[in-house]
């Protein structure tokens, strides 16, 4: 399922910088939407919710390869 950009809340880590290098998130029915908050038009990449938190637990043990 690919979300509405337009009808999703969106949202940035509150460690980003102001420099404007960042991803924005949002939850949608079944995956998490990615998109470049420079770009909130472009692309949307969607990820189950199971692999976003893999992603997330491998970035909070720093096991990226």
């Amino acid at each position: 399922m690919t979300p509405n950009p337009s009808a999703t809340r969106w949202r940035k880590s509150s460690r980003s910088n102001t420099g404007g290098n960042c991803v924005e998130i949002a939850d949608s029915p079944g995956v998490i939407a990615i998109r470049d908050s420079k770009n909130p038009a472009g692309p949307v990449l969607t990820v189950t919710h199971d692999a976003w938190t893999a992603f997330m637990s491998a970035l909070n043990q720093e096991t990226l390869a």
